[in-house]
């Protein structure tokens, strides 16, 4: 679906398939408006977990990507005037705050997750916080497509849940990341972050000292760590 239609239409064809709620993240640039899926969990399908163990993590918004929203604001911050458009590639966009957040930021934006779903909802949401379209993909991080290309940035938020995707997502950064580029991963302390730092390191790339930062949910307060790599 998220491939055929666009992303002005897509917002009447989800609605016509889930109960949806409009969330509103306040970010560091105005708040910005993510719709999703009313209950992650009346979407979790027996079948999908019998097959491959998938959870509909996606339709739910993380404090990790509040946090990537957020370093991406600082970054473009950074940008010389008259910086050229930067390719952002986004791993397990989820609803897609953060290439919502990305696309209102003037990135030339590519979502991927392994649910198409995902895909749908991250482009409706990119298209209206910035009234742009962006690029959807599925994409299964175990069979990476080879016509990916290369980005300027590529980013994750909350990507190393599962211990095998620590390998997986840093195989991932060596394949999509330009020579020159940075990759942002935020990570709230999962299982795969040793195994991402591991792996990182066999394969030459750079890992920064990890950027703790806090997130406030509430009364409840995570701290969510920002990863820089580089080649």
């Amino acid at each position: 679906m998220s491939a055929v239609l666009s992303a002005s239409a897509l917002g009447a064809a989800l609605r016509a398939r889930f109960q949806t709620v409009e969330r509103i993240a306040d970010l560091s640039n105005g708040p910005l408006t993510v719709t999703t899926p009313e209950s992650a969990e009346a979407l979790i399908s027996e079948a999908d977990f019998a097959r491959d163990e998938r959870l509909p993590y996606w339709a739910d918004l993380w404090p990790s990507a509040r946090a990537l929203a957020d370093a991406l604001v600082t970054r473009v911050a950074m940008r010389p005037p008259g910086a050229a458009v930067e390719r952002l590639l986004e791993i397990g966009c989820g609803a897609g705050l953060v290439a919502a957040q990305a696309a209102r930021l003037g990135y030339d934006v590519t979502a991927t997750d392994y649910y198409d779903d995902a895909v749908a909802f991250a482009r409706w949401n990119a298209w209206v916080n910035s009234g742009r379209e962006i690029a959807g993909r599925v994409v299964d991080w175990r069979d990476l497509p080879n016509d990916l290309g290369v980005f300027d940035v590529v980013v994750g938020s909350d990507v190393l849940y599962e211990r095998p995707y620590g390998a997986l997502v840093a195989r991932a950064l060596r394949a999509t990341l330009s020579r020159t580029g940075v990759a942002l991963i935020t990570d709230p302390g999962r299982v795969g972050v040793e195994g991402f730092l591991q792996e990182c390191a066999a394969l030459g790339l750079t890992v920064g000292a990890g950027d703790p930062r806090l997130i406030s949910d509430g009364a409840v307060r995570h701290t969510v760590t920002l990863w820089q790599v580089t080649r």
